[in-house]
């Protein structure tokens, strides 16, 4: 069993990921579907987020963070099962337990913000690093959008099922598009277009959210922009891994993220024919949409993006040595 197997058994991702698959196959737990996908961002790609933050050259102050970081994800975890269940199992809707559970959640995403920060102020203005930064600092986004949700607050015209929906759209993609391409960027050749895509994918997420209250058709030209980022994400790094030689488990997970997205596009781009031909509705596809996007491009992507760094670690100290 080589160490990237060994690092992601040991993270709090495999136990995260038992409980997950409880969450989702078992009757017993009767969430929403947006509830159990804000689960397993707790529970699963969190966790991950953080063993692919492992081998960072970090300072003083982030090797504090996060070691802060490492033990408090899986408690803070367990604080947002307990609050989604007093809401929904425990029947206790209609007080503040449920939002005063969601805290324990949002001050961990602090953490990641306050990480996400401190990786932007000592970057030297280098984008990757900036991303990565940027997608840390969303998360914290998404924790303040949970704990609304919990609290059942309507924020200016936006009902607590948006918040919701807006917390999930910053967990899976404002966060982690983000954390990809500054990943790529971190082992690509210097390109001069990529800082723009940086620069995109780091503003997009924000007009995305703030449009989801205000106003639906620039949220359309928002969602677009932040599609086709991921259409350049995803292009150059397949054909990164077509040249370059990585660990093959690498390899095959970052692969099927990218077919995940692409096959997203695909139904998209069928969307109304298939509605038309077999009598299906939005309600329809969405499970279909947030499986392919949330256990296969990020899920996939972040165990690949793990094993390659891993990968590359490995390499340069046996090359060391």
């Amino acid at each position: 069993m080589n160490s990237s197997l060994k690092q992601l058994m040991r993270s709090p991702a495999f136990p995260g990921g038992i409980i997950t698959i409880l969450i989702f196959s078992l009757d017993y737990f009767q969430f929403e579907l947006v509830e159990k996908f804000l689960l397993f961002a707790a529970f699963v790609i969190v966790p991950l987020v953080i063993s692919l933050l492992n081998h960072d050259v970090k300072s003083k102050h982030q090797r504090v963070i996060y070691a802060a970081m490492k033990w408090l994800q899986f408690p803070a975890a367990l604080f947002t099962l307990a609050s989604v269940m007093s809401n929904k199992m425990w029947g206790l809707e209609s007080t503040t337990i449920p939002g005063i559970l969601s805290l324990g959640w949002l001050l961990f995403t602090l953490l990641l913000g306050i990480y996400g920060l401190t990786t932007i102020v000592i970057s030297k203005g280098k984008a990757a690093e900036i991303a990565i930064g940027a997608g840390l600092v969303y998360f914290f986004i998404g924790g303040i959008w949970f704990t609304l949700y919990q609290y059942q607050v309507n924020l200016f015209q936006a009902n607590p099922a948006t918040h919701a929906l807006s917390s999930v759209h910053f967990h899976f993609s404002s966060a982690i598009v983000p954390i990809f391409i500054g990943a790529l960027g971190r082992i690509m050749t210097k390109k001069s277009w990529y800082p723009w895509v940086v620069a995109i994918d780091i503003i997009g997420p924000i007009l995305i959210a703030i449009d989801m209250i205000f106003s639906k058709p620039i949220e359309y030209i928002g969602v677009s922009l932040f599609a086709c980022n991921i259409v350049v994400y995803t292009a150059y790094l397949l054909t990164y891994l077509r040249k370059k030689t990585l660990d093959i488990k690498a390899t095959i997970f970052l692969g099927l993220s990218c077919l995940a997205f692409y096959t997203v596009v695909v139904i998209s781009i069928f969307y109304p024919l298939l509605t038309n031909m077999y009598s299906l509705t939005i309600l329809d596809f969405i499970p279909i949409y947030g499986s392919l996007y949330a256990f296969g491009f990020v899920l996939c992507g972040l165990i690949g993006w793990v094993y390659t760094v891993n990968f590359i670690k490995e390499k340069a100290s046996q090359s060391a040595s």
